[in-house]
């Protein structure tokens, strides 16, 4: 990390940070870019706490578009480059379209349960699964149990495990989430790897709309769209959507 620079510079001039204590923002180096070939990605971060994360701090950031990788909360900030853009789903107002209830019918056979975020062995099978097929050359693909019980374990705010399992038990598609006051944000997820025809990452943006719409919660935050990048193409699917434009949230 270089420079800190402090609370101007996250774009947050003028918030409201009633009962938290002002944090302290830090900026990367630049780095390659995990998104866009050929980019470099820098981000503005702060390291938060169980305390600040029970006071509201969480959530007043990402209504800024932040986003959490265990005990940090993140922003892209690249020089010439505004392509990463946050995004969130009204959970009451979402209705799933043709080829979304499709996938609702195709995967009758599974039932959602929202567990404890605990890793385990049966998790870290289908995550590594899950990597090696779909994402064999990211960094990802070669972490260790200790590594991954971090990802899914190291969580300063209240962090759930959407679970999709047959009749049987078998696990076919995992959630990791944040649990908001008002909101659920998907951090990560990972799914059997060998039936694309299912559709799971679709069926658990699905079953997470469900889940915050079940429990009277506002939005699902699905973090950022890029409109170049095929990995998260699917996003844009989802309507309504909400985009974040650098100062409110509007219709995308």
């Amino acid at each position: 990390m270089t420079d800190r620079p402090g609370f101007g510079a996250t774009g947050l001039e003028g918030a409201a940070l009633e009962g938290i204590v002002e944090p302290i923002f830090y900026r990367t180096r630049p780095f390659p870019c995990s998104y866009l070939p050929g980019r470099e990605e820098t981000r503005v971060l702060t390291e938060i706490s169980a305390d600040m994360a029970a006071g509201g701090f969480f959530e007043f950031l990402q209504q800024y578009g932040f986003r959490r990788s265990q005990r940090y909360l993140y922003r892209p900030v690249c020089d010439g480059c505004t392509a990463c853009i946050p995004v969130r789903i009204p959970a009451a107002r979402f209705m799933p379209n043709r080829s979304m209830r499709r996938v609702l019918r195709q995967n009758g056979d599974l039932r959602a349960s929202f567990e404890p975020a605990r890793a385990t062995e049966e998790l870290f099978d289908l995550f590594g699964r899950y990597q090696r097929q779909r994402h064999g050359d990211s960094d990802m693909a070669l972490m260790s149990y200790a590594e991954f019980q971090l990802l899914i374990e190291e969580s300063p705010v209240t962090t759930g495990l959407l679970h999709l399992r047959d009749a049987a038990g078998r696990l076919w598609a995992c959630g990791l989430t944040d649990v908001g006051r008002d909101s659920l944000s998907a951090v990560y997820s990972f799914y059997e790897p060998d039936y694309p025809a299912r559709s799971l990452g679709t069926l658990i943006v699905l079953s997470l709309v469900a889940e915050a719409v079940k429990h009277g919660l506002s939005h699902l935050y699905l973090g950022y769209w890029i409109e170049d990048c095929r990995k998260m193409a699917y996003k844009s699917r989802f309507s309504p959507l909400e985009i974040f434009d650098g100062h409110r949230w509007i219709p995308a």
